[in-house]
Parts: structure tokens; sequence; C-alpha cells
């Protein structure tokens, strides 16, 4: 486990809840190897900033993970859409690139 993982949960705990929190322990799960938790997180991310392109990004890689490839479409579409918005190209690549393996993944 991540040695900041407890620390960013007890910020969590003690009410201070963020955009950029939720994605960093999203992150960190997912880098874990703990898809579910890390899915949990990167929801509310994209709850709190529905414009917040990298949390989409990585919370399609942890619905691949968990199995729900539609799930992971969605939120990489929504990721894109963020990020062509606020004119974010290298996020705008890695999820092109994202959908295009899950084409090619679909068509085998």
């Amino acid at each position: 486990m991540n040695p900041m993982t407890p620390k960013l949960e007890a910020m969590l705990a003690a009410g201070k809840d963020s955009a950029m929190l939720r994605l960093t322990l999203g992150k960190n799960y997912l880098d874990d190897g703990d898809a579910a938790m890390a899915q949990t997180h990167l929801q509310h991310a994209t709850q709190l900033d529905a414009a917040y392109s990298v949390a989409w990004k990585l919370l399609g890689k942890a619905c691949l993970e968990l199995g729900d490839a539609a799930a992971a479409r969605t939120a990489w579409e929504q990721g894109l859409a963020a990020a062509q918005a606020k004119g974010d190209a290298q996020v705008v690549k890695e999820i092109g690139v994202f959908l295009r393996r899950l084409d090619k993944a679909a068509q085998a």
C-alpha cells in the first residue's frame, strides 16, 4: 500500500473532501491493484468536478480492470469531452488510445 493512502484517508475522514483528494486516493488504490476502491474514489472525484478529465481517464481504467468495458467506455467518453473542452491535448491523446484499444478488443 502506498504510505500516503492512510494519511489521505484520514484527511477525507476529517471532512477535507475534494476532487483532487479523491483522484489521488483513486490513483493510489488503482496502483495497488484495488480497482473497486479506486472506482469508488474516482466516481466521487468526477461528481465533485465533472470537468476533471484525468479523473475520468483513471475511472475508465478502474472500470476496465473490474471487467466493465461499457462503464470504461462511458467514463472515457466523458473524459474525452472534458479534456477537449479544456484543451488538454495529452489526456485527449491518451483516452483516444484507450478507446481504440477497447474497440479493437470488441472486434476480436
